[in-house]
């Protein structure tokens, strides 16, 4: 499967995610810099973590704006796979390729800290292989991850099933104390109507591999790489 991972100014997880798509899963990877107007032939997009442009004005706002991204609102529209993780998320929100926003935490403070998520279905491309039971332990480290929808919205994703994630406790307990950012509904994650385009917060890029003795993160990868098996 060949993935591209799209490259801002200011990205800090791009090679967190490539390290993982080549050495960890024997994948192949594009590099996609954000003034390119070609997506190289990948088969899934992914848009990492990190400050794009600085997170001058709201984060991903002006890195919305970046050729490359009509290129991956193209790719999207036709139903090309696209994930976007932290600032990657981010992005894909203010692309209106998700629905709601990301506002500043609630404590105005940046987390940088493990926590705890729990899939919420397993009709999505990155949840396929989850166990729903099973509380995964997951980096975060964000300024602005406090997701946010409108009731309409959240009633329409319920729906729809388009919550992919929520943020739990170690015994999968969802619940305000494990609430770190103050996202409503505890969400962590979200896709699109047509199921195509996903964001999530936490990092499972650095929780991949025995170097860092935590691969909760690889079920998300591996039920990506179902695709291609199937």
């Amino acid at each position: 499967m060949k993935f591209g991972v799209v490259i801002f100014p200011g990205s800090n997880c791009d090679e967190d995610i490539i390290y993982v798509l080549e050495h960890v899963l024997g994948q192949q990877v594009v590099r996609l810099w954000h003034k390119d107007h070609d997506l190289q032939g990948a088969d899934f997009i992914i848009l990492p973590g990190g400050f794009s442009f600085g997170d001058y004005l709201r984060s991903g706002a002006i890195a919305r704006f970046s050729p490359i991204m009509q290129e991956v609102i193209k790719f999207a529209g036709q139903g090309g796979y696209v994930m976007g993780i932290c600032n990657g998320f981010q992005i894909l929100v203010e692309a209106h390729l998700l629905p709601g926003v990301l506002l500043h935490n609630k404590n105005r403070k940046f987390i940088c800290r493990n926590t705890y998520i729990k899939a919420e279905t397993t009709n999505s491309l990155l949840t396929s292989q989850a166990d729903l039971q099973q509380p995964l332990k997951i980096p975060v480290a964000h300024g602005e991850g406090n997701y946010f929808a409108d009731a309409d919205t959240l009633s329409s994703m319920a729906d729809n099933d388009q919550v992919l994630f929520r943020y739990c406790d170690e015994t999968g307990n969802v619940c305000e104390e494990s609430n770190l950012n103050g996202s409503i509904n505890n969400i962590a994650g979200v896709c699109n109507l047509e199921r195509n385009v996903f964001g999530l917060m936490p990092h499972p890029e650095r929780a991949a591999d025995t170097l860092v003795a935590n691969q909760d993160g690889l079920i998300i990868f591996e039920s990506i790489l179902s695709l291609a098996k199937a």
